[in-house]
C-alpha cells in the first residue's frame, strides 16, 4: 500500500536532515546485511584481464578472480553477484549454450576448468556467498555465437531490433526455456542465488499490448524460474536487478525513466507474491532522483531484501567524476533505512576509485556482517554446535565442535565464530564475529598476545540464514607471565621453537628487544640459529607471509661460559 505524499514528503526531509550528520549510520554497525557486487565477465570489463588457453594461463586467470575476492573479503563484502550468463554464452559448461569468449579468448571454446565452480568454492573458502548472474532477455549481436545459436534452435523465440538479437518476453517459450536454464545452474552448482539482469522490455522495444499484459508477460518469466529452482533448492534466493525508480512518486517524477511503466519490471508485487527474495534496484542517481526512490524502495520491500545497487563508476574522471561524498551519503541512507549496498562495478571498488575502496574498508564495513536470513520461508532454527572444546597454545586456540547434525541433502549446516574478551560473548555485536559460514569443524584463532585470554561462541547456520543459539567455551586463562611455557628454552645457541599450528601463515619469526626494535628474522623450523645475538632478553613472534605477526613468547640468552 502506498503512503500518502506527505508521509513521503516528510521522511526525505527528514532523511537529508539525518543524512547531512556525518557517521550517523556508522554509529550501529548492523550484524545482518547485504553487502554485494557486482563482477562482470562480458569483455573482461571485471574479469578476467587474461585468457586461459594453457593450464599456465588458466592458473593465472584464476590467480586473479582470488586476488580480487580477497579485497572483497578485506572490505568484509559478504556476496558476489557473478555474471554467469552473459549473452546467450556462459562462463560454465552448459548443456543449452555454448561458451562465451571472455575465458579463452575464443566463443565456444573451453578455457579448460570450469569457472563457475572454481568461482562458487573459493568465495565458499571466503564465507561468501555466490549469486549465479544471469542476464536474462538480451542475447547479444545478432550474428554472435550466442544469438545465433539460439534462433537457429528456436527461431520463433529470438526478435531483431537493429543488430541486437532479443528474446521475445511476449510468447511463452521464452519463460519455458530461461526455467530450465536456471535450472541448469541450480541443479548443477551448489549456488548461494539466482541473480536476474534485464529480466524486463528492451527500451527500444515499441510495446503495442497494454502495460498490464507486458507486465504479466515480464512476471510469467519470473514465476516459472522461481518455481523451476525452488522445487529443487528452495533456499537458493532468487533476485533481480530493477531499474533503479520503480514508478512515478506522488511529488517525484522519474522522467520517463522507472521499472513498472517504462519497460513492466513489477519488482515490488514480485517481492510482495514471493516471487523474488530480494532486489538489486540500480540507483545509479543522486539527488531528488536517488533519496525518495531508495526510501519507497524500502517501504514497499514487504520484509524482503534490499540492497541499493550504486553506481560507483560514475565516480571515475572518464564517466561523470562525481564526488565521492555523494555515494557515502547514498551509503549511509542504504543503512540508515535498513538495506544493504551494492557496488556496480568490481573493478571500481576494488581499484580504490577516489578513496572509495578504503572508505567502505574503515568507515562503512570494518567489521563482518552475516547476510540476513530468508525468514519469510518460517523454517526453524538449527541446533547448536555440540562439545565446543578450545585448545590454548602461546600463538593461538583451537577450537574443535561436532557437526554430526544432519539437514536435508543440500541444505548443510555452516559455522559462526565469535570471539571476545568478555566473560560472556555477545553474538550480537557484529565486533565479535570472527569467522562466518565455516563448513568444518574446527578453527585456529591467532593471538597477537598471549597473555590475552579470549572466550568463544559458536553457532550453527542453514542455508536459509538461520542461526541456532550459541554454544560457549567455558572461560579458561591464558598461561600467567612467569608461566614456563611462554619461556621459551634456549643454550646460548640455538632456540627450541614451538611445534608450528598447520593453520598458521608463518615461514619466519621476528626477534625483537623488549622495547619492540626488530633484531633479526629466522626460519620457522625446530630449531633457530641465536648465536650471533648478543646475551639479553627478546620477544619472537611469528611472521606472516603479509607482514603479519603474532606473539609466540620470549627468551633470555645468558652465556656463562668465558671465551
Amino acid at each position: 500500500m502506498r503512503h500518502t505524499s506527505y508521509r513521503i514528503s516528510l521522511l526525505v526531509v527528514m532523511l537529508l536532515f539525518f543524512n547531512a550528520l556525518h557517521g550517523l549510520a556508522q554509529t550501529s554497525m548492523p550484524k545482518r546485511e547485504l553487502r554485494a557486487v557486482w563482477l562482470t565477465t562480458i569483455g573482461g570489463l571485471d574479469w578476467p584481464h587474461n585468457y586461459a588457453q594453457s593450464p599456465l594461463s588458466a592458473k593465472k586467470q584464476q590467480k586473479e578472480l582470488c586476488d580480487i575476492l580477497d579485497k572483497l573479503q578485506q572490505a568484509n563484502i559478504n556476496t558476489v553477484l557473478l555474471q554467469t550468463r552473459i549473452r546467450a554464452t556462459t562462463i560454465y559448461p552448459s548443456a543449452m549454450e555454448p561458451w562465451d569468449g571472455c575465458l579463452s579468448g575464443f566463443p565456444g571454446k573451453s578455457p579448460g576448468y570450469d569457472a563457475l565452480k572454481f568461482a562458487i568454492d573459493e568465495c565458499h573458502r571466503r564465507g561468501m556467498e555466490l549469486h549465479a548472474w544471469v542476464v536474462a532477455i538480451p542475447v547479444g549481436r545478432w550474428n554472435g555465437l550466442g544469438c545465433r545459436t539460439l534462433r537457429q534452435r528456436y527461431p520463433k523465440m529470438i526478435r531483431r531490433i537493429g543488430n541486437e538479437g532479443y528474446m521475445d518476453p511476449e510468447r511463452p517459450e521464452t519463460a519455458d526455456y530461461l526455467a530450465r536454464f536456471c535450472k541448469e545452474i541450480a541443479d548443477n552448482y551448489d549456488i548461494d542465488g539466482l541473480h536476474l539482469d534485464y529480466i524486463r522490455y528492451p527500451e527500444t522495444w515499441k510495446i503495442k499490448v497494454p502495460l498490464t499484459v507486458g507486465r504479466a508477460n515480464i512476471t510469467r518469466i519470473v514465476q516459472r524460474i522461481n518455481q523451476a529452482v525452488k522445487a529443487s533448492k528452495p533456499w537458493v534466493k532468487i533476485s533481480c536487478s530493477p531499474i533503479g525508480k520503480h514508478d512515478d512518486l506522488p511529488l517525484h517524477y522519474s522522467y520517463g525513466w522507472n521499472a513498472k511503466t517504462r519497460v513492466c519490471q513489477d519488482a515490488q508485487e514480485w517481492l510482495r507474491t514471493g516471487q523474488m527474495d530480494a532486489l538489486f534496484p540500480m540507483m545509479y542517481f543522486k539527488g531528488e532522483q536517488f533519496y525518495p526512490f531508495a526510501l519507497d524502495w524500502k517501504e514497499n520491500s514487504y520484509g524482503r531484501m534490499v540492497s541499493i545497487g550504486l553506481g560507483i563508476y560514475l565516480l571515475d574522471e572518464m564517466e561523470k567524476n562525481w564526488d565521492r561524498e555523494i555515494i557515502d551519503r547514498e551509503l549511509n541512507t542504504a543503512r540508515l533505512y535498513g538495506m544493504g549496498h551494492t557496488f556496480f562495478r568490481s573493478k571500481f571498488f576494488t581499484d580504490n576509485t577516489k578513496d572509495i575502496y578504503n572508505y567502505v574498508c574503515d568507515v562503512m564495513n570494518p567489521y563482518p556482517a552475516l547476510v540476513p536470513a530468508m525468514t519469510w520461508l518460517n523454517r526453524p532454527n538449527p541446533s547448536a554446535p555440540e562439545h565446543l572444546s578450545v585448545r590454548r597454545t602461546v600463538t593461538g586456540d583451537v577450537l574443535r565442535w561436532d557437526t554430526t547434525a544432519t539437514v536435508t541433502t543440500g541444505n548443510y549446516l555452516t559455522y559462526n565464530v565469535y570471539a571476545s574478551d568478555s566473560q560472556t560473548v555477545d553474538i550480537n555485536d557484529p565486533r565479535n564475529l570472527v569467522a562466518q559460514r565455516l563448513r568444518g569443524d574446527e578453527l585456529f584463532v591467532p593471538q597477537e598476545d598471549a597473555y590475552r585470554e579470549m572466550n568463544y561462541a559458536v553457532t550453527a547456520m542453514d542455508r536459509y540464514g538461520n542461526e541456532s543459539v550459541a554454544a560457549f567455551t567455558p572461560p579458561s586463562l591464558r598461561p600467567t607471565a612467569m608461566a614456563p611455557s611462554v619461556w621459551i628454552k634456549n643454550d646460548g645457541l640455538s632456540l627450541a621453537l614451538p611445534p608450528k599450528p598447520l593453520t598458521l601463515d608463518a615461514d619466519y619469526v621476528a626477534v625483537e628487544t623488549l622495547e619492540g626494535t626488530m633484531v633479526c628474522t629466522l626460519p620457522y623450523t625446530d630449531k633457530a640459529d641465536i648465536s650471533q645475538l648478543p646475551e639479553g632478553s627478546y620477544i619472537l613472534k611469528s611472521l606472516g607471509r603479509k607482514g603479519v605477526t603474532h606473539r609466540i613468547g620470549q627468551f633470555i640468552i645468558k652465556r656463562t661460559w668465558k671465551k
